[in-house]
């Protein structure tokens, strides 16, 4: 045997990273919209005269139309060619955010949403699949650093775009944007990516989708229903997800029989992938719910405009930006089991304090631990999915990323309605205030007016007590911090099977596949 050591993997060329700018414009719209509906909430309940459950649909839509299609991008990649679904679903989105802009009522924007979504759920998976095939096996840890550049950009620019946008013109423009870039990224994709050589038809397992997308799609609306009902014994809550876990529990069982099933559970018998698929679901319900929240407290608590809460946030970004390069060569080099749980204790280090967050917490130290926070989940999201699809086979790449973009969009909506269960569940154990209701004859709370005191100065201006407003604020400001208590707890049990992640070097299979050419390039 040759003693010669083995040569360093090859830098991306110039083809490769031509082909990863159409997946990252893609990528961009898609995670854009979720973080720039995020900060515009408040503006809807305005312009729709709806209350916050009515509004938060237009992300939950977005979010369960993404669930109910990414099933279905495995089969249809095989099928029709990863280059003409990834255009259709471009086109889609594009289509969806146009309408979104039109809308004249709360019902209609969520309607549009969910077109939106049916777009956006395509395009992680399309784009994982396109630039692992195009970059082969060596080069992977490098190329997931490049699509985790949307992953960077939807927490720094979302929030201050849509902040911005809607502060400098209206709600409009937060749609009106993908227009543009719809359009430059379907002239790219046409230009760019190599022609389609789709597999030969496979049976289309219809009755796996006639289970897992309805069980999806009724199990993720149980569990959104959650903070509007409060209650888990609420009719709209738990039907719908005993309903819909039963569908899931029946496709899981029923998916192993399918030659061609809608979604090949049997890919988890890769270790890699069935460890990477655990870390990155318990990561994502602790990290990618109470984030969400994060905007929250400097909007509601600390009295910040939508732009400011974004420029607040964009330390987590400039963070990630900073790791993320180095952790997808260290992907290439070293396993990440090595790697991964060092970048978990960074996060759990940060999230820290949040736990302790109060009406008058230091920004220095909020942003600091945001960047800290940041600098932890540039080595965590990319490296565990290199980790995963490294050891498929090339056609398996694409059902191996639309398992994990599933279980991802899965635990964070999981996430998302868990924390703001708990949130509400604190919120509302304030103090009634006597002979005080809403406009709907419900009772006021200090901490719900000391929050709608900090968005309209006028409301604070017409209270007598100014303590009242002060006692309240202090308790929603403990409410926040409780409930990023539950996220920091949940980030800490990630360490658990981050610890049974790959610590040894193993041997790549995207080239076993015969007659499939790893590096579709020319």
């Amino acid at each position: 045997m040759s003693s010669q050591p083995v040569a360093a993997p090859a830098k991306l060329d110039g083809a490769v990273l031509k082909i990863a700018g159409v997946v990252v414009l893609g990528a961009i719209m898609s995670i854009l919209d979720v973080t720039v509906v995020s900060v515009a909430l408040p503006t809807f309940q305005k312009e729709f005269n709806a209350t916050y459950a009515e509004v938060a649909w237009t992300m939950t839509a977005y979010t369960l139309a993404l669930a109910t299609v990414i099933p279905l991008t495995g089969w249809a990649a095989d099928r029709f060619g990863t280059k003409r679904l990834y255009m259709a679903a471009l086109l889609l989105f594009t289509i969806g955010s146009a309408l979104c802009a039109t809308a004249d009522s709360i019902g209609q924007l969520i309607a549009y949403r969910v077109l939106q979504g049916l777009g956006g759920g395509m395009l992680m998976p399309l784009g994982m699949t396109i630039m692992t095939r195009a970059a082969g096996p060596e080069r992977i840890g490098r190329l997931m650093a490049v699509l985790g550049i949307p992953m960077l950009l939807g927490p720094i620019g979302g929030p201050i775009l849509g902040g911005w946008l809607i502060d400098a013109y209206s709600w409009h423009w937060i749609f009106l944007i993908n227009l543009p870039i719809g359009l430059a990224a379907l002239i790219y994709a046409q230009i760019v990516l190599p022609a389609d050589r789709p597999e030969p038809s496979e049976s289309f397992d219809f009755i796996g989708m006639l289970m897992l997308s309805p069980g999806l799609a009724l199990f993720l609306y149980g569990v959104s229903s959650l903070p509007e009902e409060q209650t888990i014994t609420a009719n709209k809550v738990w039907v719908p997800m005993l309903v819909g876990a039963a569908l899931v529990i029946g496709f899981i069982f029923y998916s192993f029989k399918p030659v061609h099933p809608l979604l090949d559970l049997r890919l988890l018998r890769n270790r890699n992938l069935a460890v990477a698929s655990i870390t990155l679901a318990v990561f994502t319900v602790a990290f990618m719910g109470a984030g969400l929240l994060f905007p929250s407290y400097f909007l509601q608590i600390r009295g910040e405009s939508t732009l400011h809460a974004g420029l607040l946030m964009a330390p987590q970004g400039i963070g990630a930006m900073v790791t993320m390069p180095i952790a997808g060569i260290l992907a290439d080099k070293h396993p990440v089991g090595r790697t991964v749980p060092f970048a978990l204790l960074l996060i759990a280090g940060g999230f820290y304090t949040f736990t302790q967050v109060g009406t008058d917490t230091s920004y220095l130290l909020l942003c600091g631990s945001l960047f800290v926070m940041g600098l932890g989940m540039g080595g965590t999201m990319m490296p565990i999915m290199t980790s995963a699809l490294r050891t498929l086979k090339n056609h398996d790449v694409a059902r191996g990323s639309t398992l994990l973009n599933i279980l991802q969009q899965i635990a964070g909506s999981v996430g998302s309605a868990v924390m703001s269960v708990i949130l509400t569940s604190e919120l509302n154990d304030s103090a009634v205030i006597p002979g005080v209701t809403t406009k709907t004859g419900d009772p006021v709370t200090e901490a719900g007016l000391a929050m709608a005191a900090q968005s309209d100065p006028s409301i604070a201006a017409s209270v007598p007590d100014p303590t009242l407003i002060e006692r309240g604020l202090q308790f929603a400001a403990d409410a926040f911090a409780n409930t990023f208590t539950v996220g920091f707890v949940l980030t800490a049990l990630t360490l658990i099977p981050a610890l049974f992640l790959p610590r040894k070097h193993e041997e790549s299979h995207l080239l076993d596949d015969e007659n499939v050419p790893p590096v579709v390039l020319h």
